[in-house]
């Protein structure tokens, strides 16, 4: 005999069991000869080893299925535990492509292929750059990864931050303090996260810090460890901005840095930060480059031509 213990994360476990752990009773009658003990968020298991491994691929899935759908049903409960291998198998490839369940069950995946070798390149690295023009989806497939390794309680917390680079408007004219000053130029950050996490869920961690979203200068003097840290729009950090970032890298991390070098806010006198370390940085075991063009462009048809314009012209000036 063998015990194993599975820890769900979700507010409310009795949505999942079921009013009067109807749902639980339902599951547990299809694996009749292992032992099921659930304490709040903790699933105990106690029976044979092979039986555990099966039941804890068929929950897995289970638990997909309630954080796609918001809901549970024993018809779902029958088809995903009494689903036969090669069934589960499929099921469980599916899984891997989907980086997470956004609101209303929407599956966010990596779309183009330099977006999949950003998923491919964070498995086997602890730092990556994202280089592209806009709307290849270089903050939004970050976004996904850093959710994903979250839920998967691979890090403790998620840290997004941009640099306060006013691009051509002046923050010091807006209304309200400085994080009301700040949470409009940060909005592309909290678009992402609304997409992919309940309202209520979102609110909680950023209540409670496990997502922090902040701009770059508040990032001194800190060590990030156990986080998933993001650096948007890095073609606005300087070089010691930048190189101030990265040396907050503290143990069990990933780092995402992305920028758009087209698109620099930058006074003139500075050096964006994003060119230097691209030399500096390139042959470093456990960094990597990943390179983002117009076929990666995932927003309206016409963000592609722009971007392809706004190219040909650089070209025809240089």
């Amino acid at each position: 005999m063998s015990e194993s213990i599975i820890q769900i994360d979700m507010d409310n476990p009795v949505e999942f069991f079921g009013p009067g752990d109807k749902y639980l009773n339902h599951i547990k009658a299809i694996f009749p000869t292992l032992k099921i003990i659930v304490r709040g968020n903790l699933i105990k298991l106690i029976g044979e080893p092979s039986e555990i491994v099966v039941f804890e691929k068929r929950m897995d899935l289970l638990l997909v299925y309630f954080d796609r759908f918001g809901k549970m049903n024993e018809k779902a409960i029958v088809q995903i535990m009494e689903q036969d291998d090669d069934t589960l198998t499929r099921g469980t490839v599916q899984k891997e492509d989907v980086l997470v369940y956004g609101r209303h069950g929407k599956m966010i995946k990596a779309q183009t292929p330099n977006q999949k070798k950003m998923v491919e390149s964070m498995a086997e690295n602890d730092m990556i750059f994202a280089i592209g023009p806009a709307g290849t989806g270089k903050t939004y497939t970050a976004v996904a990864l850093a959710i994903r390794a979250l839920k998967n309680r691979e890090v403790k917390r998620i840290i997004l931050t941009r640099p306060a680079v006013e691009a051509g408007e002046s923050l010091g004219f807006l209304p309200g303090d400085m994080k009301d000053k700040l949470d409009p130029y940060l909005q592309p950050l909290y678009d992402a996260l609304r997409d992919m996490l309940p309202t209520q869920k979102l609110l909680t961690y950023l209540e409670d810090e496990t997502i922090e979203i902040a701009p770059l200068a508040y990032m001194r003097g800190r060590t990030l460890g156990n986080v998933f840290a993001i650096l948007d729009e890095a073609q606005n950090a300087s070089e010691s901005q930048l190189k101030m970032f990265l040396t907050r890298m503290g143990k069990n991390s990933k780092f995402i840095i992305t920028g758009d070098i087209t698109q620099i806010d930058l006074p003139r006198h500075k050096s964006p930060g994003l060119f230097q370390v691209q030399r500096i940085l390139k042959n470093i075991k456990g960094i990597d480059f990943i390179y983002l063009n117009e076929k990666d462009i995932v927003r309206h048809k016409l963000v592609t031509r722009i971007v392809q314009a706004y190219q040909k012209n650089k070209e025809n000036e240089n």
